[in-house]
């Protein structure tokens, strides 16, 4: 009786210790899959992030401000945004490399604010106007057919008056501009594949993350990123109308 008593113990001690260790390899097991898992997700992610920065440097934007969040500030703004729109093609004919188009937007600086002023003015509104070309964050932005990652752009920003108003924003180059502020499908025929296949992605949480990595980026650095731009600080938000 004692020899199978001692059998079952020695039985039971050895089933625990071969499930203990079929435990720990099943956890070993599982922390390498885990580890592979996580390994291709990062790789994806900087493969996306990287892209979204080619984006980045491939695109200039327009943004325009409001004098305030009035009726009639907003509907100025509007009105700005399609005489400078109804000129952008002559302005900025030609461009066919995101370099050319900066340089038409240096040259064009001067008439963009004549434009703007004398639309103002045609409306019976005496505020001054501000136009400059800078390197501004801003937010990630969707449009109908495509998405724009945030971080930081080359941008002409118009500013009406105390330009304290809900902002307008979209793309001068490539010029997605016009499609865009007739609510027609937009296409980015001078952005890379890769880019485009970006672009055309839909909004998920990789866009999520890269707006977090770049507002992370901008806590860190401050006013030094992009400092050779004035009022490099400056931040496009979400609070658009159209």
């Amino acid at each position: 009786m004692r020899t199978m008593d001692r059998w079952i113990k020695r039985s039971k001690g050895d089933g625990a210790r071969r499930a203990a260790g079929l435990t720990r390899r099943t956890r070993r097991e599982l922390a390498v899959l885990a580890g592979l898992a996580l390994a291709i997700l990062l790789s994806n992610f900087a493969g996306f992030a990287a892209t979204c920065g080619e984006v980045r440097a491939d695109t200039l934007r327009l943004h325009i401000l409001a004098n305030s969040d009035s009726e009639a500030d907003q509907a100025l703004k509007l009105a700005v945004r399609d005489a400078i729109l109804a000129q952008a093609g002559e302005l900025f004919d030609g461009g066919a490399t995101k370099d050319e188009a900066m340089d038409a937007a240096r040259e064009s600086l001067p008439a963009l604010r004549r434009i703007a002023l004398e639309t103002l003015r045609a409306n019976g509104c005496a505020d001054d106007v501000s136009v400059r070309l800078e390197n501004m964050y801003f937010d990630t932005r969707e449009y109908d057919s495509f998405t724009l990652p945030a971080g930081r752009y080359d941008a002409v920003r118009v500013e009406i008056g105390a330009h304290a108003g809900k902002n307008w924003f979209c793309v001068l180059f490539p010029p997605l501009c016009v499609p865009a502020a007739a609510g027609q499908d937009a296409d980015a025929p001078a952005y890379t594949d890769a880019e485009r296949e970006v672009l055309h992605s839909p909004y998920s949480i990789r866009f999520a993350a890269v707006e977090l990595l770049e507002e992370w980026k901008e806590a860190l650095t401050g006013q030094d990123a992009g400092a050779a731009a004035p009022a490099s600080a400056a931040k496009a938000h979400k609070s658009e109308t159209q």
